[in-house]
């Protein structure tokens, strides 16, 4: 979410507090909920995620998309041209955003060390093939993104994790090139 659409809904001098760190460094759950609304449902107590960003968007899986009736392309994250719209809601009052609202795109987060060391490279398009007690799946198009700022991670949604069957906790899958 941008600075100024956080402090719109929540208040100008209101502030991100962490509830739960993610899995990339700095990046984490805040204890700020708001209300994302389409045509047709609404999302309550949806998490806002910090640190604040340039610009603000949203990423739903494909299920939630239609839950929120709304036409959501697969896209990287920040790519937000030409995506639909929604409207958040915060103690402070609504917000339409004309567009910002993705599914984002299945990608592995690297640090350029361990990218060096599996031979992989930013940009790269890779296969990755994960075993669960329930089903195993490979998940293909899977884009690499390689930073100094990352830890390496696979980033899936609800949707693909329990296509695979992914459960709580780790799980570990196989870099197929």
């Amino acid at each position: 979410m941008s600075r100024r659409d956080f402090g719109f809904l929540f208040g100008n001098s209101a502030e991100l507090v962490v509830q739960k760190e993610l899995s990339q460094p700095g990046e984490f759950a805040s204890t700020v909920r708001l209300e994302v609304v389409g045509p047709k449902n609404k999302f309550t107590k949806v998490a806002v995620l910090g640190p604040l960003r340039a610009q603000t968007q949203v990423e739903v899986s494909l299920t939630d998309s239609i839950n929120l009736g709304l036409n959501v392309p697969l896209r990287d994250s920040g790519d937000l041209e030409g995506t639909p719209g929604c409207v958040l809601v915060g103690p402070n009052g609504s917000l339409e955003i004309p567009h910002g609202v993705i599914v984002a795109k299945r990608h592995i987060h690297m640090d350029p060390d361990s990218a060096k060391a599996y031979n992989l490279s930013d940009g790269q398009i890779v296969k990755v093939a994960v075993q669960t007690a329930h089903r195993s799946l490979t998940f293909e198009d899977v884009m690499l993104r390689v930073s100094e700022n990352f830890a390496p991670a696979m980033h899936i949604d609800t949707d693909e994790a329990n296509a695979a069957g992914i459960v709580a906790g780790p799980t570990y899958g196989e870099v197929l090139i």
